[in-house]
């Protein structure tokens, strides 16, 4: 199993030093780092009752896999896509549950759809909504669910 975690760093580190290389890789690097880090925390939340040994392996395997669909999407998008996405998720915090909220770029031909689908209260009581977005991005569809909190201050977390 230790030998399998280290393949899987590894690796991720192989993808992380070929984006190098490429000219204007910072969109394809970040979003494979946020990926990575989305992909981590989905694999451990997915396994969250198993052992640590199985824990660690469904992180790493998240981990890689993020890595990989938020490269891709990081490569794709621009700056104008992600604000116009994240004005979305914003306006999808206070939206009703089930209320899809749309994003385009005419620019890039780049859209997606943000939805909150169910809500509720964390154990440590603050108000949280889970999400699904859908972004379709040079063609490519990518589905994505997500829980958010709203902090103490009004702004949102994702957990």
């Amino acid at each position: 199993m230790r030998t399998f975690l280290i393949g899987l760093v590894m690796s991720a580190g192989l993808v992380l030093a070929g984006c190098a290389n490429q000219p204007d890789n910072t969109r394809q690097i970040g979003g494979g780092l946020l990926g990575a880090g989305a992909g981590g925390l989905a694999g451990a939340a997915l396994a969250k009752n198993s052992s640590s040994a199985t824990r660690a392996a469904a992180t790493g395997i998240g981990a890689v896999l993020g890595l990989a669909i938020g490269s891709e999407i990081g490569r794709y998008m621009d700056e104008q896509d992600r604000q116009r996405s994240y004005t979305a998720w914003n306006q999808a915090t206070n939206a009703p549950v089930g209320q899809p909220i749309h994003w385009n770029n005419p620019n890039s031909g780049n859209y997606g759809t943000v939805v909150p689908v169910r809500d509720g209260y964390h154990q440590n009581g603050a108000y949280c909504r889970e999400f699904q977005q859908t972004i379709v991005v040079g063609g490519r569809t990518e589905q994505a669910v997500g829980t958010a909190c709203r902090q103490p201050d009004g702004t949102w977390r994702t957990i």
